[in-house]
């Protein structure tokens, strides 16, 4: 998988523009996977995995509503369950062509076991009060909590889940030598994915 480039962190930090906009400068393949989670959820409660069976059994308020360091772990669970499909589909992807994806999925500690080098993979995480603010503007936000019994809360828990996987992220890549930006927005977005570039080794045109 030598022509596959992977920008992994955690929501809201900017990964899927970045992805973008260097898959249209770089004529790169983009893989978004958060676009086909819900099918590898699927196919894992399937196959009898039991966070994918967990997560597929809940409704809002059974997901929203629990501990936050909970949730956190149960999501890394979760990427790691659904690891397989996740580079069953790379692979055939990459055969045909160079691609850059991105997704919360790409976990430091998978990237390590699955032999990914430093090179080809970054991280990039959102300060807290930055993912909070980009978050509360998100149309789909409300949608996305229907049923909660407190909007509000279950919204508060679901921020406290990111920002807690979001420093696991940066812990990992730190203990796996992997490279790491924390998007505080400081940055315009070229900015960052012109750091991302070059640590991909990306010739500028």
């Amino acid at each position: 998988m030598a022509n596959i480039y992977y920008i992994g962190g955690s929501p809201c930090a900017g990964k899927s523009t970045v992805a973008e906009m260097l898959s249209q400068k770089y004529d790169l393949y983009y893989f978004k996977v958060d676009g086909i989670l819900d099918e590898y959820t699927r196919r894992g409660a399937q196959n009898g995995y039991p966070v994918c069976k967990k997560i597929v059994a809940m409704d809002a308020e059974q997901t929203w509503m629990r501990d936050p360091l909970l949730q956190c772990r149960e999501e890394l669970d979760f990427y790691a369950e659904v690891f397989e499909y996740v580079s069953a589909d790379l692979k055939r992807v990459a055969a045909q062509r160079s691609v850059i994806t991105e997704g919360a999925a790409y976990v430091p500690k998978l990237m390590r076991w699955a032999g990914v080098l430093g090179s080809r993979y970054i991280a990039i995480t959102p300060a807290g009060e930055f993912q909070i603010f980009h978050y509360s503007k998100r149309e789909f936000v409300p949608y996305i909590l229907e049923g909660c019994r407190s909007k509000d809360q279950a919204f508060r828990n679901w921020m406290v889940r990111d920002i807690l996987f979001a420093k696991e992220v940066q812990k990992q890549c730190d203990q796996e030598n992997y490279a790491s930006i924390i998007n505080d927005g400081s940055m315009k977005i070229e900015e960052l994915a012109g750091r991302v570039a070059a640590h991909f080794g990306f010739r500028n045109e």
